[in-house]
This record gives C-alpha cells, sequence and structure tokens, in this order.
C-alpha cells in the first residue's frame, strides 16, 4: 500500500507539475489574460459542474463574460448563484455578438447541444460541451463538417476518465496484465433514486435526451472505448420500458406537486423541501412550463429502463453491456477477460448500509488462480475526484502533456455516442447496426 500510495500520488499531482513546468514566468508575477467564458444552459448541470466552481476555483484565470438560456428567470438566477456581473441572454446569438467570448461551455439540454457547439465553432470560439456530444448521427455528422469548415476543434467532457479508478484500469490493461484482451462484461445498476430522477426529467423523453442508452451510457461506452483504445464497429441490443411509464404504474400524474397519490407512491418527492430546485426550477417553470418534479409514471416517458447491448470493437473484441435504471443499488460490476487472466472491478456508490469503503479493489486473476488486489484509494471532489482535474486540464494547464490520453474531442464524443444511438437503432429495427455506416468516420482498430 504504501508504495501505491506514492505512485498514486506522483501521478495525482503530475498534471500540476506539469503546468508549473509550462509557466516558468508565474512566479515573476506575469499575468496572462483571463480567458472569456460564456455558458448556454444554466440548469443544474450547468451551475453546479461549469458555473460556480469553475468561477470560484478559477476567477484568476478565467471570466465569466455571459450567460444564456431559454427561461429568463432561470438564467438571472444563476448569474445570481453563480456570483458573477455578467449579462444575461435568451438570445444566443445576441450573446456571441455582444460580449465577443473566447470559450463556449454548452450545457443545454443535450438534443440541442449540436446547435450552439456549431455556432461557437463557426465563430471561431474554443468549445466546451457536456456529455452526450449530441443525440443521432446526423447531429454528428454536422459538428465533424463544422470543424472541418472551421478548423476549430470541441472539447467533449469526460469527467470518467479522470476518475484515479479509471485511469488505474487503464494502466493495468496498458502494461498487459492480463495480456491481450479478448472481452468485456459491464454491468451499470441505477439505484431506485439516481435512476427515477431521470425519469422525472426531460432525460425521460427520448427527443430531448436521446434515452438513457446515449445520455448516461455515453460516460460507460467512452470509459470502454478508453480501456480498449479502440473504437466500436457493430451493435446489437434489446430495450424496454418495464418500471417507470404510465403503463407500469395503476397511478400516474403529470408532476408530484399536484398528485392525488402522494401517500402511497414510492416516487413521490416533495420538491417544495428542497431550496435549490424550488429556487432554480420552480420560480421559473411560469416562462417554459418545465415542471421539474415530473411523475416518474406519465404519459410521455418513452425511453428505456432496462438495457442490454452486445457490440464489438474494430479490433475483434466484444462486450456484453446492460444497464438497469431501477436496481436496489447503485454502482457497476466489469469483467475483463485477457490471454493471461482477467481483470475484476465492482464499486457500490450506494449501499443499504450507507458505508463508504476507504478505498477501491481491482482484482487481478491469472489463468491459474493467483489473485493480485489492488486498491486505489478515492480522491476529494466532485465524481470520485475525476472534476477538478478534468478542470484543471482544461483551464489551468491546457498545454500540459495527456500522460494518460484523458483528452476527448469530438471524435470521441462521437464514439461513445454512436454505441447508443447504433443500439436505439437496433431495438427500433431489430438489426445489427454499423458504426460505419452512420457517419462518415471508419472505427479505429487502434485509436490514434
Amino acid at each position: 500500500m504504501e508504495t501505491l500510495n506514492r505512485r498514486k500520488f506522483i501521478q495525482n499531482t503530475g498534471l500540476l507539475a506539469a503546468g508549473s513546468l509550462l509557466s516558468p514566468l508565474a512566479g515573476y508575477g506575469f499575468r496572462r489574460a483571463k480567458k472569456r467564458l460564456a455558458m448556454v444552459g444554466t440548469g443544474g448541470r450547468g451551475i453546479g459542474m461549469w458555473g460556480t466552481p469553475v468561477q470560484e476555483a478559477y476567477n484568476d484565470i478565467i471570466e465569466f463574460v455571459g450567460l444564456c438560456d431559454i427561461n429568463p428567470g432561470r438564467v438571472a438566477y444563476a448569474k445570481n448563484q453563480m456570483k458573477v456581473s455578467c449579462p444575461v441572454f435568451t438570445d444566443f446569438d445576441k450573446m456571441i455578438k455582444e460580449t465577443k467570448p473566447d470559450t463556449l461551455i454548452v450545457t443545454t439540454t443535450d438534443s440541442t447541444h449540436h446547435e450552439y457547439i456549431i455556432k461557437g465553432l463557426e465563430a471561431g470560439l474554443t468549445v466546451i460541451s457536456e456529455k452526450p456530444m449530441t443525440t443521432d448521427e446526423e447531429k454528428c455528422q454536422a459538428i465533424f463538417d463544422a470543424e472541418k469548415r472551421t478548423g476549430n476543434k470541441l472539447i467533449v467532457t469526460f469527467n470518467m476518465r479522470y476518475t484515479p479508478y479509471v485511469q488505474e484500469i487503464w494502466e493495468l490493461l496498458r502494461n498487459g496484465e492480463i495480456g491481450d484482451i479478448k472481452s468485456v462484461d459491464l454491468n451499470w445498476y441505477l439505484d431506485t433514486s439516481h435512476g427515477a430522477s431521470y425519469f422525472r426529467r426531460w432525460h425521460g423523453e427520448k427527443e430531448f435526451g436521446g434515452t438513457l442508452l446515449v445520455h448516461k451510457a455515453t460516460h460507460h461506452f467512452d470509459t470502454l472505448n478508453y480501456w480498449m483504445d479502440s473504437e466500436p464497429e457493430e451493435v446489437f441490443a434489446y430495450g424496454s420500458l418495464d418500471f417507470y411509464g404510465q403503463k407500469n404504474s395503476p397511478i400516474t400524474s403529470s408532476n408530484c406537486r399536484p398528485c392525488p397519490h402522494k401517500s402511497n407512491c414510492n416516487f413521490y418527492w416533495d420538491i417544495t423541501k428542497d431550496k435549490g430546485a424550488m429556487n432554480l426550477y420552480v420560480d421559473h417553470e411560469k416562462h417554459d412550463g418545465y415542471l421539474r418534479d415530473g411523475c416518474v409514471f406519465r404519459k410521455e416517458i418513452d425511453i428505456y429502463d432496462t438495457m442490454a447491448v452486445q457490440y464489438r470493437y474494430a479490433n475483434g473484441v466484444p462486450v456484453n453491456y446492460s444497464l438497469t435504471a431501477f436496481s436496489p443499488y447503485e454502482g457497476f460490476r466489469v469483467a475483463i477477460n485477457g490471454s493471461k487472466g482477467r481483470l475484476d472491478a465492482w464499486i457500490k456508490s450506494s449501499m443499504p448500509s450507507g458505508d463508504v469503503p476507504d478505498y477501491q479493489e481491482i482484482t487481478i486473476t491469472n489463468l491459474f488462480g493467483n489473485v493480485n488486489t489492488i486498491q486505489v484509494i478515492p480522491q476529494s471532489g466532485g465524481h470520485g475526484g475525476s472534476d477538478p482535474r478534468l478542470k484543471d486540464k482544461i483551464f489551468r494547464f491546457p498545454d500540459s502533456p495527456d500522460l494518460y490520453k484523458q483528452s476527448a474531442g469530438s471524435r470521441d464524443g462521437a464514439m461513445s455516442a454512436l454505441i447508443g444511438i447504433a443500439a436505439r437503432k437496433s431495438i427500433e429495427s431489430g438489426k445489427i447496426v454499423k458504426i460505419g455506416d452512420l457517419t462518415s468516420l471508419t472505427p479505429l482498430a487502434k485509436k490514434a
């Protein structure tokens, strides 16, 4: 453990060291011009991930010059919550013209990401997009075309790559601990708190989020792409709505507040007791009609809550993936089989006991039963310690070496989203879907 902890300390501080080496004038009072940030989309993700935390941690090198949202009340609230002095807009084009940012952060509903990404690229901006990059193949292609046309590039924020646990698995695979990778099984579980939250929100409708195979699983597919160092080639999937939605419950409502079934619904959520949700959403729902406490059994829900996907990488490695959105606990289990052995990892991020482990384990078992257990100590910071590392790379040390290949662009964003898009198309058609048939990209057996 002493050796491992020292090694992990070096890894996790390496970015800071690299950044210092790349900024030799910092110690001589040199001050570079602040990056001018604009953000479109000021919901919970925008404010909580890219708004307040970025303003607080990087205000010495960035300044927000504009905020935009289709909801005027929500964007005004965001300005106050973030403690910034910039103007607010409901007209995106007007914001870009008047504030002249150099960096744009896109945190709108998933189905509209492409609109703002493309406009940002055409305006000559550095564009940072939340995952998923977009929700269908036509929008993927439009983003590629915009990058080619403008010469500008997109950053897609896959924070899971920066999690120490995910990075440790990447290193073990790169070091050949299990030999050549032969197959993968990944099972992901969303509990009845986190899982249900997607069905309360706009994510429960396909037109906005592209289903959880795109919105949520893009994280999981990108992590597998990252570990495999290859790109997906073909996909087949099953999906169904077995638990949420109107057909699965005798009780239903538009949202929780007026519901007559509050006393006998396990999924009743009293939003009035959540001050943040009241201030951000309920106080401003009169502007756009968005109900944040939507019923998980409402008739509009048309996504899947039970998903099983089989796909194959261009290097021949097959993957069995499943996602369940109504599990009694939260977490994932992954098994990676290789020519020399097997890697197993299992994380329960919520347990009935409420206990939080002091470390997370990875087990390497060779073909003859010898076992080696690696313990990774979780780090502080959002999403398992990944958020500060991702933001440091984007804002503070953008030119630092990408030692673990964690930075992601439009190709990475597409290759994760396209697995989910292909899975959705496979469910609807009952056929195998070729990734190469969806856009101009040809899957690579080994990533460049």
